[in-house]
């Protein structure tokens, strides 16, 4: 008896216990003992999240590097002669015009040396005019008439020794005196082919001679000038831009070197912000395509656009180099600033697109969305994601226009887990509504 009431306490206990703690089961005793209580039902309480539809949109693909601000043009003006600095006419930060003049070197010798040279140009270029309007056709003229004049002594002596020679045949004159007057037709005859001969000779050679001659001179003397001028010029220092001198290390009264660099002048108009791409990168870029451009510290990001793409690969990184033309009319920005550039690559027009919260990583490796369904379940859904623009991604198989996906709260969560959508930045308590023109199931 004592045995039995000792095992009817125990299971009396052991039932109270069971009642007490719902999670323990106790199998053995299910058959000989009762709960004075129902076992409580399982929480299906909805997990709040927030989440977007699907739709259809265009998205464009960027592709981003660093770069460095540089000006548009830039001119490090040099000396070309040593000298001393006579004056400055800007000092830094002045704007400064194209063809203005900057700085003048000590110039007395230079200025000296052209008036000499143009002397000797003028004196040049009047032996030339004398030579080809004076020289030239007076000695043709002289030739000429020499011509003119040994031909008629010419026939004067032949018509002589012709009487001659008649007189002779009817023996009315010695034969001395034919000889005599035929000696002096061939002197004539003579005189006259020399004449004739100097006549054709500056016709053909000496008057182009002469006149080459003339033009030499003349040339040789005009390129002393130039020289002269050109040093001369060389002692005034004018901007080759527009832009803003950055630089002036020297000053008045100071030597300058030749090759030594005395004024910089940037054009900061517009900047150029030069990234460097890899080749996969670059290819689909294209000159005009538009850019971001965002800086440390600006209040919001400017925008340029593709002004070239280098044709080659740079040999020592392999890379592209792209510029990105940045207007800067204000002068905001400055040479030397670092930057981030984005560059739209290609743009897709029309195509089914989530927001890149919504996507998740399952175990596998592959790529997922939790999808909620009509009756407030989210179920995980494998997608095959195509390009993004940093906010959201082209989706191209796994998930419809119109279908809601969970953007916050997918983490970790089990499919068939139902959901109530609420607005972006309200609790999880079960009050809150739901994200107007989102969070409604239709």
């Amino acid at each position: 008896m004592r045995s039995t009431e000792s095992i009817t306490l125990s299971l009396s206990f052991l039932s109270r216990l069971a009642c007490a703690v719902p999670l323990i089961t106790l199998s053995v005793l299910s058959g000989t003992t009762g709960c004075k209580k129902a076992e409580e039902p399982a929480n299906t309480a909805a997990v709040s999240v927030q989440a977007e539809k699907a739709e259809k949109k265009d998205i464009t693909e960027y592709v981003s590097g660093d770069a460095i601000l540089s000006p548009q043009a830039q001119s490090a003006l040099v000396s070309k002669i040593s000298a001393p600095i006579k004056k400055f006419l800007v000092q830094r930060g002045a704007h400064v015009k194209q063809g203005e003049l900057l700085a003048v070197l000590e110039n007395a010798d230079l200025s000296a040396s052209v008036t000499d040279s143009k002397g000797s140009l003028t004196q040049a270029q009047a032996a030339y005019e004398t030579s080809t309007k004076a020289q030239i056709p007076e000695d043709q003229q002289k030739a000429q008439l020499d011509v003119a004049q040994t031909k008629a002594q010419m026939d004067v002596a032949k018509t002589v020794m012709d009487s001659r020679k008649n007189l002779l045949d009817q023996g009315a004159i010695p034969r001395r005196d034919y000889d005599t007057a035929a000696a002096s037709y061939v002197q004539a005859r003579a005189a006259y082919d020399i004449a004739e001969h100097h006549l054709a000779s500056l016709k053909a050679v000496s008057e182009k001679a002469s006149i080459a001659s003339a033009e030499g001179a003349l040339t040789s003397a005009k390129g002393k000038y130039e020289a002269a001028a050109a040093g001369l010029s060389y002692s005034e220092v004018r901007s080759p831009i527009d832009g803003v001198v950055t630089d002036r290390p020297l000053f008045a009264g100071e030597m300058a070197q030749a090759g030594q660099p005395i004024v910089t002048v940037m054009d900061t108009s517009s900047l150029i912000a030069k990234v460097h791409l890899s080749q996969a990168l670059a290819q689909s870029l294209k000159v005009g395509a538009p850019a971001v451009i965002t800086i440390a510290g600006s209040d919001a990001p400017i925008k340029g656009t593709v002004s070239l793409v280098s044709p080659a690969l740079d040999a020592g990184s392999t890379t592209l180099e792209v510029w990105v033309k940045v207007p800067n009319k204000n002068n905001a920005l400055k040479a030397g600033t670092p930057a981030h550039v984005q560059i739209a690559a290609q743009t897709l027009k029309d195509v089914v697109s989530v927001p890149n919260e919504a996507i998740v990583t399952t175990k596998s490796g592959d790529h997922a969305v939790m999808v909620i369904g009509a009756d407030g379940t989210a179920k995980s859904k494998t997608v095959k994601l195509g390009i993004t623009d940093g906010q959201d991604t082209q989706v191209l198989d796994g998930v419809n226009e119109g279908e809601q996906v969970v953007t916050k709260g997918a983490y970790g969560m089990d499919d068939g887990t139902k959901v109530k959508v609420v607005a972006a930045g309200a609790g999880d308590d079960d009050d809150a509504k739901p994200a107007a023109g989102k969070g409604d199931d239709k």
